[in-house]
């Protein structure tokens, strides 16, 4: 662990009783099962190994898990209780390398991305290779050690631009990211791990395709808005606004994409990709407004002026999911933003 990280604290207690109580159908399907998680010390995995400790202690379900990550220690000394818990073992390596497991596994959920939280900080020639280096190596992997059924997460980025007349995008939208611009090759390698996926029928693999989130552990270092302007007040700085503020986004909360995670991984058929997100739009402006009004953090800096172009909008149509499993958006948009503030305000680990 470096000298400048410290322990990091643990996802609220009554996120995971919720989380435990929303996945109640599920429990007695995972129980005694193993999990291979690749990105299981990001955002999400974090979240996820909470969620296992958690349904472990609470439902004494002998759930555990082999966890790919670049750098197993430094991640152990910073979540102890999450590094000292038996039902993990931690393997060393990226999604492309990783030693494959000598026992068997039961799912695959393959959290890991090929690019940086910090912006500007990833090569896109190398992002590319990596997803693609990646979805190989995982898949081989996940054949290997007696997978049949998987999880992949992927991106809203692979639809490209949203059409001005579509108010969510759906599942059916045939759009693509520009092959020419350089800044699509992060859509465009998440559709190539979507096609790899395709090809590859002895795995049933669900896609599911994320959108945007907020919560505890988001990161609050570059490339996300609401994290940004959470860094921002919590600082005592001016919200900052890098556009216009005109775009428009939608939030779900990340206590609730672990329920549809895990639902979407048990419930639903695979060889299909699926939504997640919250289809509650808001523009960036109105975001920042609302962690304005529940920081006391008055002043809103917007460094573009609005421009003649359509309004860039990022939100999904979740009627899919709604529809096989009956999940929702369980979390206010508020109530979430809320929630991160407060965890964010009280966690001992530093605010960038």
């Amino acid at each position: 662990m470096r000298p400048d990280q410290k322990p990091v604290a643990a996802v609220p207690t009554t996120d995971l009783e919720r989380i435990l109580e929303l996945c109640e159908p599920i429990w007695a399907r995972l129980r005694g099962r193993r999990f291979l998680i690749t990105g299981g010390t990001g955002f999400f995995g974090t979240w996820l190994l909470e969620t296992i400790a958690a349904a472990n202690a609470a439902l004494g379900l002998g759930l555990t898990a082999s966890i790919v990550s670049r750098d197993p220690a430094a991640y152990r000394a910073r979540f102890v209780h999450l590094g000292q818990d038996p039902a993990f073992t931690w393997i060393a390596g990226s999604a492309a390398d990783f030693p494959c497991p000598s026992m068997n596994h039961d799912f695959l959920l393959h959290l890991a991305t090929a690019t940086c939280a910090r912006t500007g900080q990833t090569d896109s020639r190398l992002m590319l290779s990596a997803k693609l280096e990646g979805i190989r190596h995982v898949i081989d992997v996940a054949r290997k050690t007696g997978i049949r059924r998987a999880l992949v997460t992927s991106s809203g980025a692979v639809y490209g631009p949203q059409p001005p007349q579509l108010a969510t995008i759906p599942e059916t939208y045939a759009g693509a990211p520009d092959p020419t611009k350089p800044e699509s090759a992060y859509g465009n390698g998440k559709r190539l791990v979507e096609q790899f996926c395709a090809v590859n029928d002895d795995i049933d693999i669900v896609i599911a395709r994320c959108f945007a989130f907020v919560g505890p552990h988001l990161p609050l270092d570059g490339r996300f808005a609401a994290g940004n302007f959470i860094r921002d007040a919590l600082a005592g700085e001016p919200i900052t606004i890098h556009g216009d503020g005109t775009g428009i986004r939608s939030y779900l909360y990340v206590g609730d994409l672990i329920v549809w995670l895990l639902n979407l991984l048990i419930s639903v058929p695979g060889r299909t990709a699926y939504n997640v997100g919250s289809d509650e739009p808001i523009s960036i402006y109105d975001l920042a407004q609302r962690v304005s009004a529940l920081t006391g953090q008055t002043e809103i800096r917007i460094l573009k002026a609005p421009g003649r172009a359509p309004l860039e909008s990022y939100v999904p149509c979740i009627d899919r999911v709604r529809k096989l499993t009956g999940l929702n958006v369980f979390t206010s948009l508020d109530r979430s933003l809320e929630k991160t503030l407060d965890w964010y305000s009280e966690t001992t680990s530093s605010v960038r």
